[in-house]
């Protein structure tokens, strides 16, 4: 009989955490899972499903608008932002109980606490000071908004996790950032009538993804009403009578009925307890891991956002999943990185995989480029100007198909389909002897025979 009280004890019940409890609970383990708010973590309660939800919320107004074109007469609408607020909370605490009774099913104990590391192989449970021991111990506590405390002001604005609990729908918003997180809510708001204003340091937004991609989702956007405000920042939030005043570097001075700070996210791990136990982090608090989501101590392992490796919520479930496979199978597993397919909930919609064409020109000594631009069938009738973008990135040694991206509706569900494509290896080729399937967006992938242009050695040619 083991010394210690668990075999396995599992710090935050976000998806990583809560896979890797409830899988080693079923193999028999002796699991504990401790978490300080709600089971889920950010994805389920304040992030990926809440965030889609408010998404589909906020297109109807365009459906509406489009129906008309199709030779529907719709009434009178009205939005109600309280109903939304009170239908996604139902919806939310569903998802809850389910990830609490699939602990509970697998046998594993849950507990609704916060729990610290005294050292390597002891948890201190802070509601009841009570201290337990395990044998290996997962740390999952995730990530959380950078509250940007250097911006004067900074107290009177939201983050993410608070733009779902809003007593009131505002007149109009400030959103701070050009990340995925900035740009989502930028498009929920002003798709729910809310004045909508981006402001970001950089060039542009959605700096990590495909240059073509971010020109054309800012144009679409700019098209649609939302302010864009590049090359600029913030200098200082303070309230007035009507709400709050901005300074800003460059565009002077805004107003606005919120501020909301989506300049990033930091690994959850103040106060943990982590240098008791001898745990190393990096310069932003990140846990730090070795290829097989393990620390520098032996016995303990860290998994998803408070790793700081990909901030994904299946990113986070798959290095779960590789953690009992090496610690309970004896199979040493590495988490794979690489070809995740990802998307931006914006509207327009961004899905993407593999590498950019500016990656791409960089790791490969030539490559194709296959890019279409095109008006989709629904808008010919619904009247609305947008484009879709579909690109395909090709290296030309290998044939292979190395990058693909795509702006426009559905386009997340293409870059899943996507995924599975290129993580196979196939190649161009492969595209071109797959058949169309018409009338759809999605046929472009199959039918872009001859490249656009090519780049050899850093020269588009």
């Amino acid at each position: 009989m083991s010394s210690y009280d668990y075999d396995l004890f599992v710090i935050g019940g976000g998806s990583g955490g809560v896979r890797a409890a409830r899988v080693a609970a079923s193999l028999g383990k002796r699991v504990a899972i401790a978490e300080e708010y709600r089971y889920g973590g950010t994805c389920v309660i304040r992030g990926c499903v809440p965030k889609k939800l408010f998404v589909y919320a906020s297109q109807f107004h365009e459906h509406f608008e489009d129906a008309a074109g199709f030779g529907w007469t719709v009434g009178q609408s009205s939005f109600d932002w309280k109903k939304l607020v009170a239908a996604k909370d139902a919806e939310i605490a569903r998802l809850e109980g389910l990830y609490k009774k699939g602990l509970a099913g697998a046998n594993a104990e849950i507990l609704e606490t916060r729990a610290e590391l005294v050292d390597a192989h002891t948890v201190r449970l802070v509601k009841t000071g009570q201290t337990v021991t395990a044998k290996t111990i997962v740390i999952a506590t995730g990530g959380r908004p950078n509250p940007h405390v250097a911006l004067p002001g900074h107290e009177l604005c939201i983050s993410s996790n608070d733009a779902f609990h809003l007593e009131e729908l505002p007149k109009s918003i400030v959103i701070a950032g050009g990340g995925y997180i900035a740009v989502e809510f930028a498009n929920i708001f002003h798709g729910l009538g809310v004045a909508t204003t981006l402001i970001y340091r950089g060039a542009e937004i959605l700096s990590r993804f495909d240059e073509d991609l971010r020109r054309g989702l800012h144009e679409a956007m700019v098209a649609k009403g939302i302010r864009i405000l590049c090359h600029d920042t913030l200098q200082q939030v303070s309230n007035a009578e009507d709400g709050l005043v901005l300074e800003t570097l460059n565009s002077g001075t805004l107003q606005a009925d919120v501020v909301m700070l989506a300049l990033g996210r930091d690994p959850n791990t103040e106060g943990l307890g982590l240098e008791a136990a001898g745990v190393a982090t990096d310069e932003r608090g990140a846990v730090i891991v070795d290829d097989y989501s393990r620390t520098n101590i032996e016995n303990i392992y860290a998994l998803g956002d408070v790793t700081n490796r990909v901030q994904l919520t299946p990113v986070a479930i798959h290095e779960a999943m590789c953690f009992i496979e090496t610690e309970y199978k004896n199979n040493p597993t590495r988490p794979d990185h690489e070809l995740i397919p990802t998307a931006v909930f914006s509207q327009p919609e961004i899905g993407t995989v593999g590498l950019s064409e500016e990656e791409a020109g960089k790791r490969h000594s030539e490559i194709e480029v296959y890019r279409a631009q095109f008006r989709p069938l629904k808008a010919t009738l619904s009247g609305r100007s947008e484009r879709m973008i579909m690109k395909l990135i090709v290296d030309s040694a290998s044939r292979k198909v190395v990058g693909a991206h795509i702006l426009g509706h559905d386009a997340g569900e293409m870059a899943q389909l996507l995924g599975v494509t290129l993580k196979a290896g196939c190649t161009k080729d492969d595209f071109d002897r797959t058949m169309a399937l018409h009338p759809t967006a999605a046929e472009e992938l199959v039918t872009m025979y001859a490249p656009s242009y090519r780049i050899r050695d850093g020269q588009r040619l």
